[in-house]
């Protein structure tokens, strides 16, 4: 690892190693235009607020600056900036403000908490490259009937590079006593390595469905019916310099041509096939794309190992929409904003599936509280070419997503364990769900408090199934409303859902004698009669009045046989007929 100082001498240097490179265009602007308080010299990087005029102005920036806040209202940016950087956007006529106490934090090593034997120093809630690998290994290990731990690639220093380096893996999570093909939902974290929080949360939701396996309904029938793939860790090169404190954003990619240090390395998020080639081109930037498309080995397995999960259903053009029965859902985790992005990002006009992109967009808003928008839409980010939700969507007619957590890239502790965990984990729940049906499915209410009286009902005997169905559970943080529909119907199944060959569903009724309300409690008496004694899973659907079923939510009911009550303790409530 570099010390602070010495980057701080490469810093002051790069100037002279290095030719400085103007923004990607940048037409200057007259200095009567901007006023430019004076700056002292700059001798190493530091973080600042820079100006911009408009969101072509926004997009030229952040193409080669390494931008962490935008602030669209004020007009300015908040990026972490070279010397050379500095220089130049003065010359240009920005105006450029230090923040004194975020350029402090640069240079700081992290140390561990008093008593810390494990995770990141300082930040216990973060396991490491080897804590992480180690940890979800022995999951898959502990058991292979429901987890597997897939080596899909190499890291840039593995595959090239001088160091050990690692292998790149995907936690793969389902039943495999149930038969597929099954609907697939693919969650990556970590491709910017200084972004602590994005592989904590990957694992962690992996870990809790495991967890919850066989005692949560909806996470039981979507381990059977459903796969998700996991990959905590997309940079782990880059991720092992950040966690000694560097902001490290890119791989480790030391043979790019960039000869300043700590400069070097692709940003993998910038390096995907698909309208690859609009952002930086200069090496040192923390955008650069690479030297050619997808020329990482982290892009390439990526991109593999995606592309072997989904189909192509989507046309060669990018106006081509992907079907409205598409399958798949892929979330990218990065920091940080409190955004949901879904593509286009390489353009501001919408992508064509984007009505169907922002009903799904605006379900994981209404869960995490998050703004909902398109990436390249002017006032949402700014443009980005080469992401990886871009080239999903883009290649594969997958509907992607990139989800902003939080609200730094070194998160503490706290905020990570009561805020980012448990707002993003319903919206990662919803996600699986809608993996079948991702264009369709979120459209239609959801079915809420699912609950059957008694829970265990005597082999023979009916019990009562009540479920709420609503369809307003939206929310984009200011960018659109969605389109509330009225309950039509209700149904419910046992043991499968609806769309199982074979499986008959059954009607349920409203509560209160009939539907016509956006939120309508429904219920059904179920019987019992043929069921064999044990767990059941009574599966509800809502229906709106254009006709979208929404994804099922779930309850189990146990039944058990005369016999069984003669020596379970148990206590058998009848329900009314």
């Amino acid at each position: 690892m570099i010390p602070y100082r010495t980057l701080c001498l490469a810093s002051a240097l790069f100037v002279l190693v290095v030719a400085s490179v103007p923004l990607p265009g940048h037409v200057s602007r007259a200095p009567e235009q901007v006023s430019v308080p004076a700056q002292p010299p700059v001798a190493g990087p530091v973080v600042a607020r820079v100006s911009f005029a408009g969101q072509a102005d926004l997009n030229r920036l952040a193409s080669a600056l390494d931008v962490w806040e935008v602030h669209h209202a004020e007009g300015y940016l908040v990026a972490l900036l070279r010397p050379d950087q500095v220089a130049a956007l003065l010359q240009a006529g920005y105006r450029v403000e230090m923040d004194e106490a975020q350029t402090a934090l640069l240079g700081r090593r992290l140390r561990p908490l008093r008593g810390q034997a494990a995770g990141i120093p300082g930040y216990p809630c973060y396991r490491t490259v080897e804590e992480t690998a180690a940890d979800l290994a022995r999951l898959a290990a502990g058991h292979p009937d429901l987890v597997a731990w897939v080596d899909i690639g190499d890291s840039w220093e593995k595959a090239v590079g001088s160091r050990p380096g690692y292998d790149l893996y995907a936690l793969v999570l389902t039943n495999r006593a149930v038969p597929g093909p099954k609907p697939r939902f693919f969650l990556m974290a970590a491709a910017h390595a200084r972004e602590l929080a994005t592989a904590e949360l990957a694992g962690r939701f992996a870990e809790y469905l495991v967890a919850n396996y066989g005692t949560a309904p909806d996470v039981t029938w979507l381990l059977d019916y459903f796969e998700v793939h996991v990959v905590p860790m997309a940079n782990p090169d880059g991720r092992k310099v950040a966690e000694a404190g560097e902001y490290w954003r890119k791989n480790t990619d030391d043979d790019d041509g960039c000869i300043a240090l700590p400069y070097y390395g692709t940003d993998l998020n910038r390096n995907s096939n698909f309208h690859w080639g609009g952002d930086s081109t200069n090496p040192c930037d923390e955008t650069y794309q690479g030297p050619s498309a997808a020329s990482e080995p982290e892009t390439q397995a990526i991109q593999n190992y995606v592309a072997s999960l989904f189909p192509d259903q989507r046309g060669p053009d990018d106006e081509d929409p992907a079907p409205d029965d598409a399958l798949g859902v892929v979330i990218t985790l990065h920091s940080y904003s409190e955004l949901v992005l879904s593509p286009y990002g390489f353009r501001s006009t919408p992508a064509p599936n984007h009505t169907q992109l922002e009903t799904l967009g605006r379900k994981f808003g209404y869960l995490n509280g998050y703004r909902v928008c398109q990436a390249g839409e002017a006032g949402c980010l700014y443009a980005t070419t080469g992401s990886t939700d871009d080239w999903a969507y883009g290649e594969l007619g997958v509907a992607a997503y990139t989800f902003e957590v939080g609200t730094t890239f070194f998160q503490d502790c706290s905020y990570f364990e009561n805020t980012i965990v448990p707002e993003n984990f319903p919206a990662l729940l919803y996600a699986f769900k809608a993996a079948r049906r991702p264009y369709q499915a979120p459209a239609g209410p959801e079915s809420l408090d699912v609950t059957s009286a008694p829970a265990t009902v005597l082999a023979g005997f009916p019990a009562v199934l009540t479920a709420v169905t609503d369809d307003t559970r939206y929310d984009s943080g200011g960018w659109g409303n969605e389109p509330v529909q009225k309950i039509a119907a209700a149904r419910y199944t046992v043991d499968a859902p609806s769309w199982t060959t074979g499986v008959m569903s059954y009607p349920m009724s409203a509560a209160d004698g009939a539907f016509g309300a956006a939120v309508e409690t429904v219920r059904a008496t179920v019987s019992t009669v043929g069921l064999p004694p044990g767990r059941h899973v009574l599966f509800v659907e809502g229906q709106d009045t254009d006709g979208h079923w929404g994804v099922p939510s779930a309850v189990f009911l146990r039944v058990v046989s005369v016999l069984q009550t003669l020596y379970l303790p148990l206590v058998v409530t009848q329900a009314g007929p």
